[in-house]
């Protein structure tokens, strides 16, 4: 298969050498398996410098187990989580929420992404009736799967309405990385401090291998977590190989610096592009995406050089994404072709 560069994907990117370092130089000997190491308990340390001593944090694999698993600490078979309709857990977790939490997903159709109070009360009704699924979560996407981003300003009164009614609100953090270089804040700002109840944190998309930190700012949800990380075959043997990522990945705001140049890149690719004929961007570029529709018959001449993803057929509407190792001369080329082909 040919090796292309593009802007299909963040995942698509490779790991940042500091990363790749700090496994090699963990690869050293024999330590204690399944996290009772001195390497996952200096990185759940480090972290704890960012979110706080007064969370859990675990690691697990990926970010749908992340994700599936936090909600389902948060929930019973017959509650549903509130989400919008282009969340990763709607879309593109092929039913693993509902199916190992039992749990309904309730979508809301947004314009960009995001939910907001008003959004969110369409499904705020049934409490009580035996007959109707019972809300239990409010889930948000931080960056959004449209690449926009929730201001501080924006996630506080959702959390407070939704504590307000009994619910819990879960945020997937796959970028989140992006979305606080986006708005220039860290991590505890727009999750715990912000009233988050619990956070799928992610650095797979910004330079790490693979890894990801479920962090329960509501302790209470997390008390018998690790034991459904190890049901859910989410409990690492060798957990010194995720631990030590997330440490090189906060080690000088490594984070910071890989989504500053993504969502920079971003930008650079939304400026090229914009004033080509037949180019019309869907969405604000605020982290490490772009968002535009361009004429159909023209999707499959561009992807014989660069790899990307429609994301609505029917609209002719494509997803370009950047990552930490995105080159101004990707951009240039691609920008090139595009007007050319056009």
């Amino acid at each position: 298969m040919m090796n292309k560069r593009g802007f299909a994907s963040d995942n698509n990117a490779g790991v940042h050498p500091s990363i790749l370092e700090a496994i090699e130089k963990a690869n050293n000997g024999h330590v204690i398996a399944y996290g009772d190491d001195d390497y996952t308990e200096n990185a759940i340390s480090r972290l704890k410098m960012e979110f706080g001593d007064d969370c859990d944090i675990y690691f697990v694999f990926i970010g749908t187990a992340a994700n599936v698993l936090g909600l389902s600490a948060a929930t019973k078979p017959y509650n549903a989580v509130i989400c919008p309709d282009t969340a990763h857990i709607h879309a593109d977790e092929c039913g693993a929420p509902e199916k190992f939490t039992g749990c309904k997903l309730l979508p809301v159709s947004t314009p960009d992404g995001k939910l907001s109070v008003e959004l969110i009360q369409q499904h705020m009704h049934g409490f009580g009736f035996e007959h109707h699924v019972q809300p239990r979560v409010i889930s948000l996407t931080q960056s959004t799967e449209l690449g926009t981003v929730y201001t501080v300003d924006e996630i506080r009164p959702i959390t407070t309405y939704a504590h307000e009614h009994g619910l819990v609100v879960h945020m997937d953090g796959a970028r989140i990385s992006n979305a606080a270089a986006s708005i220039g804040c860290g991590f505890n700002e727009m999750t715990g401090a912000a009233g988050v109840d619990i956070l799928s944190f992610g650095g797979t998309k910004n330079g790490m291998m693979y890894g990801e930190a479920v962090v329960f700012f509501n302790k209470e949800m997390g008390n018998d977590f690790r034991y459904r990380r190890k049901q859910g075959m989410q409990l690492a043997s060798k957990m010194r190989y995720i631990a030590v990522q997330f440490e090189a990945f906060l080690e000088d705001e490594l984070w910071r610096k890989n989504a500053l140049h993504a969502n920079k890149m971003a930008l650079k690719l939304y400026d090229a592009v914009r004033t080509i004929p037949g180019v019309e961007i869907t969405q604000k570029v605020e982290s490490n995406a772009v968002f535009a529709r361009i004429p159909e018959k023209i999707i499959s001449l561009l992807q014989e050089q660069y790899f990307f993803y429609i994301w609505d057929e029917v609209t002719s509407e494509v997803r370009w994404m950047c990552s930490f190792d995105t080159t101004g001369e990707d951009i240039e080329g691609f920008a090139a072709l595009l007007r050319k082909i056009i």
